[in-house]
């Protein structure tokens, strides 16, 4: 599915979401707690709304920052590389450690 089908259909999840919500207020009664999730729902809903608007500015962003693919060989490194540093965590090499 494309990003535009995807956000359709959570657009339309939310629809549902809302309505049931609504039915289920006739059914409860304007109580505090449905309230709060009738305006949650609503928040969501519109949320969707903005980011189905920006999807195609999301989408160009997204493309242009996606890295090239690096890639590493299989040889082994050359050892000399790492001829002044010492092994992490065990010390120096003519060290004792305490």
């Amino acid at each position: 599915m494309s990003l535009h089908d995807d956000l359709t259909a959570v657009q339309r999840c939310l629809d549902d979401l809302v309505r049931s919500v609504g039915r289920l207020e006739q059914h409860v009664g304007s109580a505090l707690d449905i309230r709060r999730v009738r305006t949650d729902a609503d928040h969501l809903r519109d949320s969707v709304a903005l980011l189905k608007e920006a999807a195609p500015t999301l989408r160009a962003e997204a493309d242009k920052k996606r890295p090239d693919m690096v890639s590493i060989p299989d040889t082994p490194y050359d050892r000399s590389l790492w001829t002044d540093s010492d092994d992490e965590g065990l010390g120096a090499r003519d060290r004792r450690a305490p």
